[in-house]
């Protein structure tokens, strides 16, 4: 089990290592996630729509726990849920990182699983936590992702 957990901090070391020279890259020169043309732009934007992504979902996640917050039985169990979905979300995505572990791709799968894993959850929330079962409107709208 200790391999596997070397294995598992050596490759966030090797996406930190990735992910920064796209970084720097990207804010000397604007990227245009339109049109991105080098492997570390391509992980630069994928990067970037993660983030939205995780902004999105962490929006939903508080207005789910606010509108729970008279039951903290329900509020505990939601942030258990949370807890427990991101080490999914994080062994998942690993998986998927080790069968692209040959080629430059492996960056931009692996962040691309995790932002679909989000979206995913994203919409979960909003449909267990923040609508209604009658006609009243949702706290929050549907989530729509492109």
């Amino acid at each position: 089990m200790n391999s596997f957990k070397g294995m598992y901090d050596m490759k966030n070391w090797l996406i930190i290592l990735c992910i920064l020279p796209c970084l720097s890259a990207a804010t000397e020169n604007s990227v245009d996630c339109n049109d991105p043309y080098t492997t570390p732009d391509i992980n630069y934007c994928a990067g970037k729509e993660l983030e939205g992504a995780e902004a999105t979902m962490k929006q939903y996640f508080k207005a789910s726990l606010k509108r729970q917050e008279e039951d903290i039985e329900v509020v505990d169990a939601i942030k258990l849920s949370q807890h427990d979905w991101l080490q999914y979300r994080e062994s998942y995505c690993d998986a998927i990182y080790s069968q692209w572990r040959e080629g430059t791709i492996r960056g931009v799968m692996y962040l691309s699983c995790k932002k679909q894993l989000t979206q995913q959850r994203t919409h979960t929330l909003w449909a267990d936590f923040l609508t209604y079962m009658d006609s009243t409107e949702p706290v929050l709208p549907e989530p729509i992702f492109n």
